[in-house]
């Protein structure tokens, strides 16, 4: 059974993400110790809330940002980020102060720009349009996923776009970078199709 070390680090929706990935069959451990995580094959990072806080409290776990840096990075395990940890990724976020990200997928993340019909935050299934990528390569082009969000993240490099969505604007809906992927989506509120991205991901060999 794959192991997920589900990172708790007080900004995320750990319930519904720990009960989608043990549906999956992932033995999931709920933690933020960085022995757990470096023991686990795979890491997800889950998130809710503002860039900032959520930086806040990641950087705030003694340890925590090393561990995973140590295991995703240089030890190339797999990696998940959802929702506020796929934006995490930048390299720094817009949302209400300038805050450093993590800087695994060089880029921005920026306030989602719509039109006079659309309204912020969007919530709700939109239509995603899958990439090349395997963990994604199950969705159909008119695919429909979960949202909850303000904040977008613009890469600095397209070619990290893994799929894409539109609301006000066309955005990444999916970026990945050989063994990390993130998706602005929730896919443990998304039904079948995020079941099986999840299901994909355990089985994933970047």
């Amino acid at each position: 059974m794959t192991s997920v070390a589900l990172i708790d680090y007080g900004a995320g929706n750990l319930r519904s993400a720990e009960r989608a990935l043990a549906h999956v069959g992932a033995d999931v451990t709920v933690t933020s110790d960085p022995k757990s995580i470096a023991r686990a094959d795979r890491i997800v990072l889950p998130g809710q809330g503002a860039f900032a806080q959520c930086m806040g409290a990641l950087t705030a776990k003694p340890g925590l940002i090393d561990a995973l840096s140590e295991t995703v990075l240089a030890n190339a395990r797999p990696f998940l980020g959802i929702c506020v940890g796929m934006q995490l990724l930048a390299s720094r976020g817009l949302e209400h102060e300038i805050t450093a990200g993590l800087g695994w997928i060089p880029g921005v993340c920026r306030q989602l720009q719509i039109g006079p019909r659309d309204r912020l935050p969007h919530m709700g299934w939109n239509e995603v349009a899958p990439h090349d990528h395997p963990v994604l390569a199950h969705l159909k082009p008119a695919a429909r996923m979960y949202f909850a969000h303000s904040f977008i993240v613009a890469p600095e490099n397209a070619a990290h776009i893994a799929a894409t969505t539109e609301h006000g604007e066309r955005f990444a809906a999916a970026l990945a970078r050989d063994n990390i992927l993130g998706v602005q989506f929730h896919p443990e509120k998304s039904q079948g199709a995020g079941l099986a991205l999840l299901e994909r991901f355990l089985n994933w060999n970047p």
